[in-house]
Order: C-alpha cells, then structure tokens, then sequence
C-alpha cells in the first residue's frame, strides 16, 4: 500500500492535455488504461472486469511492467518515446495476460474462501483499489496474506472457544473423584514458628490406621518419614514408606507415608492427611501443588498445618469444598525478642547463632569469615542435597558446630537449637529483582530462635544497624492474610490432552499458553498458573519429535537452567529420548575427590534429576538405583568437602583466637 496516487502530470509543461492526445491517439483510454504518478514514478493501470460465480468483479491493477519510468526521466522522454514505451507496456498481448491472471486468482481466492467458509467479497475490493502502486502479483499476494491472517484469527477463536468449553476451573475439585466422594473434615493447626503446631499434627497422624504426611520440601519429607518411623502408638511400630520425585523407599504392608506435596496420591483413601506449610497456597511458582492437595487429598480427616495468616483462605476453601472446618490457633512457647542493638562484629557472635544470609556465595564468604575467628560452622543452603542439609544441621544439634551459617532454607524443616538469629542483610533475589524480604519470611526465619526445651527465649539481631532496625520493623507488622480468591491451579496432563483433542494442536507452548489464557475461569476462585521456566522449555522441547505427555514431563524435571552444564544434561535426555534411545548414566569421569565444591553440588542435582525423570520414562532412564547411589556418594563428598573447609580456616588461626 503506498501513499494516495497524485493525478498525473504533464512532464513537459505541468499541463495533463499532452498525454492525455497521447493516450487518445493510441487509443489507450478505451481499453481501460490509465496513467497515474506515485512515489516519484509514473506507472499505467489496466482495468477490467471478471466473472466470480453469478457476480462480476472490477478490477484496476499495475501489470508486470507497468512502471514506466522515474517522474525526472518521464518529463525529458518525447512524444514518440513516450508512445512506444506506452504501446509496449501496454499492448491487448499484455491486457489479455492481466485479465487472465487476475481470473485465475479471483478462482482461486473463491475456492479458498468456501474452505474456510468465508466471504471472498471484502478480499477483492482490494483489487479496484486505486490507492495501490504495486504490480498485480504483490497485491496478490498481500490478499492471500490477509486471507490467511483472517483465517488463523478465525481460527484462533474457535480454539480459544473450545478450550473454554471443554476446560471449566469452577468445576476444578471434582476432578478429584475419590476425595470428592468422601465425607472430608479439614481441622486447620495455625500458629507461628515454635508453636508446636506440626507435632500436634503428626501425633494425630500416627494414631491414625492409615495416613500420609505431605510435605514442602524431600528434607521434611525425610526427617518425617525417620520420626513416623520411631513412633509406636499401638504397640508396634508404624510402617511407613517415603514418596518423593527422587526416590522411593516402599515398605511392604505400609499404613502411612511421607511426600512431598507434588507427589500426592489422590486415588488411595486414606484416614488422615497431613498438609504442612499450607501459607504456601499463596507461593507464585508453587501454590498450586496445595490447592490440588487441598482439594484432593483423599482422606476423612486433612490437617493443615502453617502460619495464621492462612486462615481466611482454608475458611472459603473449606467452605468452597463443603467440607466441615475446625481451626485451632495455637502460641508460641517460648518468648521472642529483639536484641538492644546490633551485633556489628564478628567478635560479637556466638555459640548458637544462626548467621543468615540469602545467596550460597554469601554463605561459604560468611562462613570463611566465622571460622576465621575461631568458632565452628554448619553450612546450610539451597543447593545442598536433603541428605547434606541434615547432616549439617545435626553437627549443629550435637555441638560439633558451634554456629550455622545458612539461607533462609533454615526457616523450613531443619529443628536447630538456635539460640539467636543474626541476619545480615534483609534484601533478597526473588528471581526478577533484589527486593526487601517480606515480613512473614521474616517472621519465618527469626521464629527458628529459641527452640522450646532448649532455650527460655529466642532472640533476633541485625548484624549492621541498618539491618537491625528493618528487621525490628518486619517483625512488629500485622501478618496480611493469604488471598482468599484465585486458587492456583497448574495444567495435568489430562488438561493438556483435553485441550488438544479440541483444538487439534500438539505444540506445549500453544497447550500451556491455551490454559492460561482461554479456559473458562467464572468467578477467579481457581486460577490457572505455568511456571515461566516451563514455558520456556516447553517452546524448546516443541523442535522435537516427542508426544505430548514426553515433552510435558520433560518440562517438569527440576533440574537448574541457569547452570550450563545442568541445562545441557537435560538437552541431551531429551534428544535421546526423541529419538527413543536409552540414555543410561555414567559415573562422572573425574573422581568426586578431585572436584571442587560447586562441580560437586551440580554432580549431586545432576543425579537426583535423572532419577526423577527414570520414575516416569523407566524404559528410556532405566538407572534409577545408580542415580540414587551417586546421589548419596555426592552428598557424602559435599558434607565432607563443607567439613574439611571449615578445620582448614580453624587452623590459620593463632591458637590463642581458638574458642
């Protein structure tokens, strides 16, 4: 499309008559040509009609050659030059060809059209468009491009209206036929840290015949399974097995089980379910591993256990499900407080602190810093295996360590005799931005000092004055309570091929963008929610030959894009299952012994990834055992590598710096 064509002008004196003798002369105009100037140059029309079904169709186009020449080059051409540029340009050889070729596309655009059942009508006014100073086939081909965006519009919407109609997330906790069966009673244990809250919970969970704990995290998972293990409310010890998306240690004739919340079976009924940290309904990436836990789990009585300020959110729940609700808020059992002032020297720490940082790189430097003065150090961060978590925090417990440093991964699932919490910065990453933590993580992590039975109170402190006086602030805010709509809810397999089987799509990107955006959602109680990460790998795994359910567990398989050579292990599974090889592991080429701490830690995840995707492609991953094995060999070197840094900076010190 270019700007409106100006009337034609003579190149000779500024006066049309000359060309219009011309095109007089040549007899030009009967047969339907025109000159026109536009865009600097001087082009001929040819117009026409054709036939289109019972209708007749105009059209005014520029041929092939219909561009004569440049305005400049035009004003110095003759009369006779101009007369035999214009009866080469514009012969019946050359209207005969134009009038067939726009027949033959008008034929075309019709059959088209019917295919799709649309009106060719608004399509072939383009053709009589005087405004256009392109050749016929451009124009062409921009109506077939019109034609084509109108039918993916089109057909968009029908997409977009099938999914809607085949997806209704009001419908959501039905799809959970056996807890929908079952008359279901949620008792809510709500309370802050040091509470009690959980033991309350696992207590009644115990006496129960039957049950499952269903955790955050595989440490709470683990250090839960080990104390249902313990405990003997009938007589005889419980049988229990542990569930999580590494690993499964299946008891025979088990009554009770620990896993994590991702791994619940909604299919087996059960007498009691125990739900830990249920405030994390409302986490961005997580949430909706809960609400399906919520609506799912398929037992009489659900405990669900976390902070207070989940209340109102398990109250429209409970009501939502109609399920009877019964909620106790319990207190704190030991008093917490915030320290006068700041610690502001390492000089200042002491045995039973927890130093808190909120990167693994600020905890190995505080660490290093903390054994300088002399004190032993338990290190405790996200990266590190269950296995390693604990084995530190017991260090700590059994006074091998006389402090830990650790991320907030300590606010979760790790009990320490922490006399005092030190925070040494309140600004973390969430994964977009640094950003001041919120006041409930806050609570959270101060909360672990002062362990009931070991210490009268807990205290809090700010390493620096700053730090100090925000978390003083943080933790004198009213806890907000949890949103009470907008329920996350991530897509199923089954939601996934509902979609395609109705929209006739195969591509995960298109699938999981389909959830989000068209599925019916009536009042916003449930949410539908994909992880950015997921989405991402989603449009990768779409350039290979996998099916749906291959690349949708694909892009769940918790493993780090962010570290080169994770991201490249999972590429590689992912190749060789598209192409339906099997991939077994192999023990890395390096001996553990002779790997840093980082290679280790990425060893470690490396294998506890592979086994969880051999859980679900066992024909394709078939090393489960192996990845297991290697997984604890690495955590074993991890927790040994952790401890032989910290005696090494014990030992640069002068003796008389020695605590």
């Amino acid at each position: 499309m270019t700007n409106p064509s100006a009337p034609f002008v003579s190149a000779a004196d500024g006066d049309p008559a000359e060309d219009d003798d011309l095109m007089r002369q040549l007899g030009l105009a009967e047969r339907g040509v025109s000159l026109f100037k536009a865009e600097g140059r001087v082009l001929l029309r040819l117009s026409g009609e054709v036939e289109y079904g019972h209708r007749r169709v105009a059209y005014d186009l520029v041929p092939a050659q219909g561009v004569l020449a440049k305005s400049s080059k035009w004003r110095k051409m003759d009369a006779d030059t101009r007369a035999a540029l214009l009866r080469e340009r514009a012969s019946e050889e050359v209207a005969d060809a134009l009038h067939g070729y726009v027949r033959d596309f008008v034929q075309e655009l019709a059959d088209a059209c019917d295919d799709c059942d649309m009106d060719a009508e608004p399509f072939l006014h383009a053709l009589s468009d005087m405004q256009v100073a392109e050749p016929a086939g451009m124009v062409f081909d921009r109506i077939r491009q019109r034609l084509e965006h109108a039918v993916e519009r089109d057909m968009e919407e029908q997409h977009a209206e099938r999914t809607r109609q085949s997806i209704n997330l009001a419908e959501y906790p039905a799809s959970f036929e056996v807890a929908r069966r079952m008359k279901r009673k949620f008792i809510a244990v709500l309370g802050p840290t040091n509470s009690g809250k959980t033991h309350l919970a696992i207590e009644a969970l115990a006496k129960a015949p039957s049950g499952v704990y269903l955790a955050p995290l595989r440490l709470l998972a683990l250090e839960n399974y080990e104390r249902l293990q313990e405990m003997s409310p009938h007589g005889q010890p419980l049988k229990v097995s542990l569930v999580t998306g590494e690993e499964r240690r299946l008891t025979p004739g088990a009554t009770h089980v620990a896993s994590t919340v991702e791994m619940l079976d909604t299919q087996t009924p059960l007498d009691v379910a125990v739900i830990d940290e249920i405030q994390m309904l409302a986490d961005r990436d997580r949430g909706a591993a809960w609400t399906a836990a919520v609506c799912g789990a398929p037992a009489r009585i659900v405990y669900l256990v976390g902070a207070p300020e989940a209340r109102r959110a398990i109250e429209v729940l409970a009501a939502r499900l109609e399920c009877e609700l019964e909620v106790h808020l319990l207190k704190r059992k030991g008093p917490l407080s915030v320290e006068p002032t700041a610690v502001r020297k390492l000089s200042n720490l002491r045995r039973g602190d927890a130093v808190i940082c909120f990167s693994r790189r600020e905890v190995l430097m505080w660490r290093d810093m903390v054994t300088e003065m002399g004190l032993s150090v338990a290190t405790v961060y996200g990266n590190l295996s269950p296995e390693v978590r604990r084995a530190q925090a017991q260090r700590f417990r059994e006074g091998a360590a006389d402090v830990v440093v650790g991320t907030d991964a300590i606010a979760m699932g790790l009990n320490m005799p922490i006399a005092r919490v030190v925070m040494t910065t309140t600004v973390k990453y969430n994964g977009y931005e640094e950003e001041e933590i919120p006041a409930a993580l806050a609570r959270q992590i101060a909360g672990r000092a002062g362990r009931f039975g070991v210490h009268e109170e807990g205290l809090v402190a700010g390493y620096d004055n700053e730090t100090h006086n925000v978390m003083r602030s943080l933790l004198r805010e009213k806890p907000v309570p949890l949103k009470a709509t907008g329920f996350a809810v991530a897509p199923t397999l089954e939601h996934l091929h509902r979609i395609s089987s109705v929209t006739h799509e195969h591509a995960l990107a298109k699938l999981l963008k389909r959830f989000v955006h068209n599925i019916d959602v009536p009042d916003g109680f449930f949410y539908p929610r994909i992880t950015e990460d997921q989405f991402e790998r989603a449009a990768w795994l779409d350039t290979l030959a996998l099916t749906v359910a291959e690349k949708f567990a694909l892009s769940l398989v918790p493993i780090s894009s962010k570290v080169p050579s994770l991201q490249n292990a999972w590429e590689t599974w992912a190749k060789s299952l598209a192409h339906k090889k099997v991939t077994e592991l192999k023990r890395n080429e390096r001996p553990l012994h002779y790997m840093n701490l980082q290679e280790v830690e990425d060893a470690c995840r490396l294998y506890s990834a592979y086994a969880w995707l051999a859980y679900r492609q066992p024909e394709y991953f078939p090393d489960t055992e192996l990845a297991q094995r290697l997984s604890r060999e690495a955590s074993e070197r991890v927790d040994a590598i952790l401890q032989e840094q910290n005696t090494a900076a014990r030992k640069r010190q002068p003796r008389k710096f020695r605590r």
